[in-house]
This record gives C-alpha cells, sequence and structure tokens, in this order.
C-alpha cells in the first residue's frame, strides 16, 4: 500500500515537465515558420547584388539600362570583361599582386606580434595585464576611419609617408585588437598544466608558446588569418590615403577607383571590373567559412 500510495503521490509531478515539452515542442513549431522567412528575406538581400554584378557584367549598356535583372542568353558577350582584364586604364589584375603581398606581410606580422602578446596575456593574473587586456580591446571600439587623419600626421613625423612600410604598419597596428582578443579566449581553453609540463623539461616561455601552444592554436589562427585578409583585401580608406597615386602602387580597390571613376556612367566597364575585384574573395569565403565558424566556437565552452 506505500508503494502504491508513493507512485499515485508520484505521477501528478510528472506532468508539468510533459506538458512544458509538448509546449516547448509546439512553441518551435510555432516560431519555425518566422525563421525561414526571415532567413528567405536574408537570402535574398544578399543574393540579389551578387546577381546583378554577375549578370550585368556581360551585358552591354543599353541591356544593363533597359533591364538590370534580365540575362538576354543571346546577348551575353566576354568583350567587356577581357577589356577590363587587358585594359592598362583598369588594372585590376595588376593589383591582385600587390594586395596579395600586402595581405601576407600584414598577415604575418599580425601573428608574430599578437600570438606572444595574447600568451603572456591570458596566462597571467596580474590586473596590470588585464588592463592591457582592456586597452587593446577599446581598439575595436573606434573605426578605422576617425583615425585616419592622425595617423596620417604621426606617419609623416617618422618618414613613412606615402610609403608602403606606413600602410603595413598601418594594417598590422588595426588588426591586432581582434586577433589578441580572439587568441586570448582561446589560450585559456588550454590546461596551464601543458606550459608546467614544458617547463620541467627545460622549456621557456618562448618556446613553449611557438613549440607546444602555438600549434595548439590552429583553429582560432585560421579564423584571425581569414578575417584580417578580407578586411584587407576589402580595404580602400586606408591605401587610398595613405598610398598617394604618385607612390605608384595600388591595391585592387584603388585601382577600381583610379580607373573607372572618371568612367562612372560606363556600366560595361564598372560591373566587371567590381566582380574582378570580389570574386577573389567571395570564392576564398565560401570555401573557408566553415574554418571561420569553427575558430570562433572553438573556445566559447571551456570544458
Amino acid at each position: 500500500m506505500v508503494v502504491l500510495e508513493a507512485e499515485v503521490r508520484d505521477e501528478p509531478k510528472a506532468l508539468p515537465a510533459e506538458a512544458d515539452e509538448t509546449g516547448r515542442a509546439k512553441h518551435e513549431e510555432a516560431r519555425s515558420p518566422v525563421r525561414w522567412v526571415l532567413l528567405g528575406v536574408l537570402l535574398v538581400v544578399m543574393i540579389v547584388p551578387i546577381y546583378l554584378l554577375v549578370v550585368n557584367a556581360f551585358k552591354s549598356q543599353q541591356d544593363i539600362l533597359d533591364n538590370p535583372f534580365s540575362i538576354p542568353l543571346g546577348g551575353l558577350t566576354f568583350e567587356h570583361m577581357s577589356a577590363a582584364i587587358h585594359s592598362p586604364q583598369f588594372n585590376v589584375i595588376g593589383g591582385y599582386g600587390f594586395t596579395l603581398f600586402l595581405v601576407v606581410l600584414v598577415d604575418v606580422l599580425c601573428i608574430l606580434l599578437a600570438g606572444p602578446a595574447a600568451y603572456a596575456i591570458a596566462r597571467s593574473l596580474k590586473r596590470r595585464t588585464q588592463l592591457v587586456l582592456l586597452y587593446f580591446l577599446a581598439g575595436t571600439f573606434i573605426p578605422g576611419a576617425a583615425v585616419i587623419i592622425p595617423v596620417i600626421y604621426v606617419l609623416r613625423e617618422i618618414g613613412l609617408a606615402n610609403t608602403v612600410t606606413g600602410l603595413v604598419a598601418h594594417d598590422v597596428a588595426s588588426t591586432l585588437p581582434v586577433s589578441i582578443f580572439l587568441f586570448v579566449g582561446f589560450i585559456r581553453t588550454i590546461p596551464v598544466d601543458i606550459d608546467h609540463a614544458a617547463t620541467i623539461d627545460g622549456a621557456g616561455r618562448f618556446r613553449t608558446f611557438w613549440s607546444i601552444i602555438f600549434p595548439l592554436m590552429r583553429p582560432a589562427v585560421v579564423t584571425v588569418l581569414i578575417l584580417n585578409s578580407i578586411g584587407i583585401w576589402n580595404d580602400f580608406v586606408s591605401p587610398q590615403i595613405l598610398l598617394s597615386p604618385s607612390s605608384g602602387h595600388y591595391t585592387v580597390t584603388t585601382a577600381i577607383y583610379a580607373g573607372i571613376s572618371q568612367y562612372s556612367t560606363d556600366l560595361t566597364k564598372v560591373f566587371p571590373n567590381l566582380l574582378l575585384a570580389i570574386a577573389p574573395v567571395v570564392i576564398f569565403f565560401i570555401y573557408m567559412q566553415r574554418h571561420i565558424i569553427s575558430g570562433l566556437t572553438v573556445g566559447a565552452v571551456k570544458g
């Protein structure tokens, strides 16, 4: 009898949980259409500009003006794309080399500086070290365009104005805050016991980081490299202002501006050059997006 009464008393307690799960399931089902609608709207907003860019890059001026959304199968031509590739005025392809050089150099310097700094911050419990991290984080809240004028004066005073070295120094400094922030979050998920074991084996802090900790940071490093590379490739303000046309160096974005600014009404020059400029970075992002997601989430939950 006692057992039966206990079972009877326990049965009502399970009902609210079952009802709560049922209600939650119904809520998820009710929210599902709204989620798909929002995703559909976001997809359209992102796809339409790319569609217009790709389609109009192979159309004549009149076809673009008459109906920019149409695909005239009989009127598509590669003539304008070929002219954009070979024209010296619209040397976007020539800008690939310099931009790639800039991306690689900035990425290497950023890793060399951000890695050890993040390791020192992550492994230190001192208050002043945490203040240093806050100092770096403050750089993420300052728009790059807001500091470009002070940067010009600083580079002019140290003799690096209108030079590639000055542009590289500016880009490295602008990529350090986010890079250090991501590295610190990831390094804190790595057990400190690994450092202690390396110390017992006779490794110093420098060797411990580069030989043991840094190889474990591969997801975070890949994420930082991808984000920095895309940002530098798409940057227009910094190279346009810090490198004048007299320097003779053009990135992809500044080459487009220098080439088509005086022919902005000629859409057969605008669309092919814009497509040439964004095609590499779009392909790169689509291929590497899974590494970005994994790198941003790998240190989110500790354990």
